[in-house]
């Protein structure tokens, strides 16, 4: 049996969860729901099992919830990893341990340490430490632009596109590029995406950054430069507008055979 925490954002028009559970019932895997807000983690609900996490709120109790589930089940993907990817401070260490190419990143609650980055960069990008979907990134010229601190702060490097790059168990199975008028080029900030090819520099670097935040499966955004591919930051709860890789079966999948190993 596999258990789902469906995605609180999904619609009509853009549901994930049920794409996956459309291939789990084309397969025959057994599954069922839980909502974490009616959930008590100390009456153990349920241990031994398989938990597909497709998405969670943004909050500590959620979070929390599925944190205590996991110390009697195999959560996928783990609390640990999703925290990471959703901490872009974390990130940043963990891609800096692994040598993985990332923009220089300043974190800092110092305004002079801010200023002189910029100093330094001429521009660089402010991120919101957990933000998401690309809201709330701005490109920063001057220390006045900016308001009070802590400042989550990187590089800005020169683009017209990123790359989503989607990763089952460390290997790349699907990629957009990703096109937009504004700094952020997501597809909630009015991004276009087109289907591309992985090459080898891309497909190294996605599957370590993978590998380097712990999750099963991740959506890893890249950029180019002269240099090459430079990783900007690891989704732990991935969608995969766009992909012409068939992502929800290969999902379904990965989370049938994960399951059948729990069970062994």
């Amino acid at each position: 049996m596999i258990t789902i925490v469906p995605k609180p954002t999904d619609s009509a028009g853009d549901n994930s969860t049920s794409m996956v559970t459309e291939e789990l019932t084309k397969a025959g895997a057994a599954y069922r729901f839980i909502n974490l807000d009616t959930i008590d983690p100390f009456s153990n609900p349920c241990s031994d099992e398989l938990i597909w996490v497709c998405g969670l709120r943004q909050d500590d109790h959620q979070f929390e919830i599925i944190n205590a589930l996991s110390v009697d089940n195999h959560v996928i993907n783990s609390p640990e990893s999703i925290f990471t990817c959703a901490s872009k401070v974390k990130t940043s260490a963990l891609l800096q341990k692994k040598g993985i190419r990332t923009p220089e990143t300043l974190f800092t609650a110092s305004s002079e340490m801010a200023g002189h980055f910029i100093e330094q960069h001429g521009r660089v990008v402010y991120k919101p430490v957990y933000g998401y979907d690309g809201n709330g990134i701005f490109l920063i010229n001057s220390l006045g632009e900016l308001g009070k601190g802590p400042y989550y702060l990187q590089e800005y490097v020169a683009n017209d596109c990123d790359y989503r790059i989607f990763v089952i168990n460390g290997r790349s199975v699907g990629a957009i590029v990703r096109r937009s008028d504004s700094l952020a080029h997501n597809i909630h900030q009015g991004g276009i995406g087109i289907p591309c090819m992985i090459d080898n520099d891309m497909d190294e670097m996605a599957g370590e950054a993978a590998m380097a935040v712990g999750v099963d499966y991740g959506g890893v955004d890249l950029l180019k430069d002269r240099e090459g591919y430079t990783v900007l930051e690891v989704n732990g709860t991935p969608n995969w507008h766009c992909m012409s890789a068939p992502i929800p079966k290969l999902l379904a999948e990965y989370l049938i055979t994960k399951e059948r190993q729990s069970r062994c």
